[in-house]
Formats: C-alpha cells, structure tokens, sequence
C-alpha cells in the first residue's frame, strides 16, 4: 500500500519518531534531538527556512517535556507557518524501553499507525492528492467561558473535553483554544455542546 505524502516538513523529538512517522507517510521529518533544540541555532534556523519554504507540522510526545518543546518552537517559528498535531494520551512503553517514561505515556513512536496519521489529519496536514483541510470553527475564550471550560472550576470540565477529543492532559487554557480552532469545523464545536 502506497503511503500518504504528506506537503509540509513534520517535526518530532527523536529518531525513532522519525521512524515511526516514515513507516506511515511520505514526508519531510526533521528530529529537535529533544531538548537539543534549544542550544542548536543552525537546527532552529533550518527549521524556520523550511517554514518559511514549506510549512512545519509539529508532532511531539504528549507529556511534559513534549510540551516545552512545543512551547520553544511556537515562539522560534512564524505561528501563521506552525500546525499543530497532537497524538492523544495513552498510557503504556515503548518496546524498546525497559521501563515507560516518567509520565507512563506512549510517545509518538509507540503510537499505532492509524493513529498517527489521525493526528496528522486533525493537525491540518495537507496530503497530496486530497483537497485543503477544512477551515477553523473560530472558537473564542468568551464561547470557552460560556461552556465553562475556563474560569473557576473549569479543570474538570476541560480535562474531560480534552479526553473526549483525544487530546493531551498537559494543554493549557489557551493551548487548547488553539487546538479546538486548529481541529474542528465551527459544525464540529457547535455539536460538541
């Protein structure tokens, strides 16, 4: 079966993401070395011309050290050249590991193939061959605070919006705002009630 290609460069932590991504797509997957991406101008500068040229999908592990990563390249990269794909949280190890990680989650290598490339689709990935992705449902933090999902005593009720939606436990009010924009129709936002 002829893998999906994939047009902007995708961005992961390590090498055996990367190889767990080549295993489902064809694209362009570029490593941070994980927190090595902080000391590597020549590695951020690459990163922004390749935004710049091609558009970044940044896809890193869902725990915390996944998230500072995160966070560093939404402020290194042009955010209008930055989509944002998520795998959800599930608790387990990777087969290479003796032991799962501090969070005991499975991080983008240890995800399942379809998986991965769900959240490459809700991350707006254009594939070739495929029409554009959808446009945003243009969420704002008003509609949040109307749903109660921020504001005193949101925790809960954000925390299980985010696991109905397959999204980490790790995102911020303003993150998650981002993703509802980045990943669903204004239909799909309105259905959610």
């Amino acid at each position: 079966m002829k893998k999906p290609k994939i047009k902007e460069v995708v961005v992961v932590e390590g090498r055996y993401d990367k190889n767990a991504l080549l295993q489902v797509v064809d694209a362009v997957v570029v490593t941070t070395s994980g927190f090595g991406i902080f000391n590597d101008g020549e590695k951020l500068a690459l990163l922004r011309r390749l935004a710049e040229q091609k558009g970044l999908i940044l896809l890193t592990d869902s725990d915390g050290a996944g998230f500072v990563i995160r966070s560093f390249l939404k402020g290194a990269v042009p955010k209008e050249r930055l989509k944002q794909a998520y795998i959800p949280d599930m608790p387990g190890k990777e087969r290479r590991k003796r032991t799962p990680g501090k969070e005991g989650k499975l991080g983008v290598e240890g995800m399942p193939p379809e998986v991965l490339l769900a959240a490459l689709r809700r991350g707006g990935a254009t594939f070739e061959g495929e029409e554009e992705p959808v446009s945003a449902a243009a969420v704002t933090k008003a509609e949040l605070l109307e749903r109660g999902l921020i504001g005193p005593g949101s925790r809960a009720r954000r925390s299980e919006l985010l696991k109905r939606l397959e999204l980490p436990e790790h995102m911020t009010p303003n993150a998650m705002l981002e993703a509802l924009n980045l990943l669903l129709t204004r239909e799909e936002w309105e259905a959610l009630g």
